[in-house]
This record gives C-alpha cells, structure tokens and sequence, in this order.
C-alpha cells in the first residue's frame, strides 16, 4: 500500500514538532504515535476532536483513512514489524463504525485484573518489538476501559560496515572520553552534504541499508538545538532546503565536523570520503501528556467530561500516553523498536495518569539521526545522542556479508 505525501508529510511534521521539545539525549517515533492519534481523532468530539485534527495534520474526517494508510504501508517495509493493538473492558461497547476502521486481529479483553492484564500486554510488546522494549508503557488500573497501542520494530544491515574501533575527542562536550569509534570510506562523496538553514549549518550524512531503511547522521553548529538541527534534517527530506552534496562542497572548513582539503598522494587515487563517527545504543521513555499541547491532548484529558461520542455510548477521555523506544548504531547495522499506548478510562472518574578530494566527516559530539525509508523518505524514528558507547563495550555482533555503501 502506497503511504500519500501528505500523510508523509503530516507525520514528519510531527516528528520535527516533538524534536524542538527534546531535550538531552533521547530517541521517539513519530510515526508510533500518530496512527494512535489519527484514530482518536476519528472518534472524538468538540474540541478534543479539534486539537487533535491539528496535531495529526489533517481534517479529522480524513484521520482514520490516513491512519489504516500509514499501518498498511508501514508493513511493506522490509525490515520493518508494526503492529496495532485494542483491548477494551469486557462491557465496553464500540461504535461498529470506528472499530471496523482498525485492523481485524487488534482486538483483546481486559480482565479488569490490572496485573494480569499488564502481563499480557507486556507479552505483546515484547512479542512485537523482537524483545527489544519488554514492557506496554501504560497506566492499567481498575477505571481503565481502553488501551490502544502501537509496536514498531526496525532493522537494517549496512551494505558496507564500520570498522570498530577507538575514539578519543580532543575538544568538545566529549573530550577525552574513550569511545566506541566507528570508521569508514568511500569514494561516493554525495554520501554526505551540508544544508545552509535559518539556524544554521547541518552536516548530513546517509548510512544505507540492505532493507530501503536508512539513517541520517545531523550535525550542527556547536550553538544549535537538538530540535533545530533535527528539524533541518527534516527540512532536507522535504527538499524544502538543500544539502550540497560533497562533490560540491568548497575546500577547507566545508560544515560542521566536516574539512575538504586536496593531498598528495603516490599514486593515481580517486576523490574519498573518510567517516568517524560514534556507536551508540540509547532507550527513552515519553509522557506525551507532558507535551499535551503538542499531540493535542488537552482537552482529551479531561476527565470532568467525556471527549470520544465517535468511540463508544461511554463517557471517556485519555487517562495516559506513553513511548517507549530504543535505537542501537553499531558497525553492522541499526536496530530501533518503540511502543506506544494510549489508555481510556471513564470520564468523570479520578485520573489516574499519575502512576574527494579528501572529504573528512566526524561526529565527535552531540548529533542527531532520522531513520526513515528510502523510497517514500517516512520518518520511522528519530533521536538525539549524547552518551555513546565507550570504547570495549560490545556492540552490534549479528553476522553480515558486506557488499557496496
């Protein structure tokens, strides 16, 4: 199933929204959220129906569409395993029109046993994210009427590895930390550019995958943001700025972490491009209640009156929203799993959320990275590094042929 631009559009929208929130280092999926949300949307009423049309991106009408759209073209992704999951109070009563718009197998029951029901739907997280996340991030408790969530589980090998080995910057947040160093060349110097933006210089640099999943490497200036710099790599995919290429790029200081020079050499050699970079592995939990505003939320939340007539007769409105996801950047390849769940619970009730040429690129201090898929440039999950690996700790070890970067 083919995902439209605008649904493209809409969640990479969403994922540059929720980096100019992040602070430290962190990895999210926007695109395990907004499904969620575009399902919501599709059921709510007054103004929880508006705010969320507006963090969605479209007109809540068009919500559910979009939403099955985006499931349906996420599980044509190699190396990618989605899932969506509901599991509703044994009483409770859907409208036939918003859960014939969910997939066929999502459905389950609620004991109403808040232990037991954690367990199995920790199961299912675990299940669907190849064991990398080992819990559902939701809220259970003797109000809860709904859970409605989401897994993403992403893998890709890289058609050339990194070589391991050790770093050590020599300026920087980093300085003099021992590092998991990761090295590489090529000759294919459009591998990496530099985008000129409102904020800023961002170095880009493409890790290719086997599976049509790739990884953008962003560094900016020392001065910018994590959501400045993640969002002009949003920019980039839009082709609303342009990365100059590295064939392109003038001598000298060319960008951030980024130095084209001209050297001698003994023998007739071609134009190369030599990658240092970090290896990292990194996991992150989200209230996305905490950023109501952002995911439209606000009024949803209110537990003094109900906000999804579309749903069910019941009165209901949000009682949680969480992500949790991790990411690992190794010299094989990159793995990232997030979960989302959003829990219903009666409204009215108490809430209870409160539970080259020579082209040298180096990315020696804080970076971020967008996994997307190549063909349609989705965004699958996004992230901010600030603690990588330190040098001898193991890394990325699953077997590989090596082929062309």
């Amino acid at each position: 199933m083919r995902i439209t631009n605008a649904t493209i559009r809409a969640v990479n929208g969403l994922t540059a929204r929720w980096a100019g929130a992040v602070s430290g280092g962190t990895v999210f999926s926007a695109a395990g959220v907004w499904p969620l949300l575009a399902f919501l949307a599709d059921g709510a009423g007054g103004a929880a129906r508006t705010e969320l049309a507006d963090a969605v991106g479209l007109p809540a009408g068009e919500a559910a569409a979009a939403g099955r759209e985006l499931l349906g073209g996420l599980r044509e992704i190699r190396g990618l395993d989605s899932a969506l999951g509901l599991w509703t109070e044994r009483t409770l009563e859907l409208r036939e029109e918003w859960e014939a718009g969910l997939p066929a197998q999502a459905r389950g029951v609620l004991t109403g046993r808040p232990e037991d029901d954690a367990a199995a739907l920790d199961a299912w997280a675990r299940k669907r994210t190849d064991g990398r996340i080992s819990r559902l991030p939701a809220d259970l408790g003797k109000g809860t009427e709904l859970v409605v969530a989401s897994a993403l589980a992403l893998r890709t090998e890289w058609f050339r590895p990194f070589t391991d080995g050790f770093l050590q910057p020599d300026a920087g947040p980093w300085l003099h930390r021992e590092l998991r160093g990761l090295h590489r060349d090529t000759v294919l110097l459009d591998r990496v550019g530099v985008a000129d933006t409102p904020h800023g210089a961002v170095t880009e640099l493409k890790v290719l995958g086997t599976t049509g999943v790739d990884v953008h490497l962003l560094l900016g200036e020392e001065r910018m943001s994590a959501g400045q710099v993640l969002g002009a790599g949003v920019d980039v995919l839009a082709r609303r700025v342009r990365a100059v290429p590295g064939h392109e790029l003038p001598y000298g200081e060319a960008g951030p972490g980024l130095r084209v020079s001209r050297e001698r050499s003994g023998v007739p050699s071609p134009p190369s491009l030599h990658v240092t970079t970090v290896a990292f592995d990194l996991a992150a939990d989200h209230d996305l209640l905490g950023l109501h505003e952002l995911f439209g939320l606000s009024s949803a939340r209110d537990a003094r009156r109900p906000h999804f007539p579309g749903i069910s007769d019941r009165p209901l409105c949000v009682g949680s929203a969480r992500q949790s996801a991790t990411a690992a950047f190794g010299a094989l390849g990159f793995r990232a799993a997030a979960v989302t769940a959003f829990t219903g619970v009666a409204a009215g009730l108490p809430d209870l959320r409160h539970l080259t040429t020579t082209i040298e690129a180096v990315f020696d201090r804080p970076f971020g990275f967008l996994a997307l898929h190549r063909t349609s440039r989705l965004v699958l999950a996004a992230g901010w590094i600030t603690d990588p690996e330190p040098f001898g700790e193991d890394g990325y070890d699953e077997d590989e042929s090596p082929d062309a970067w």
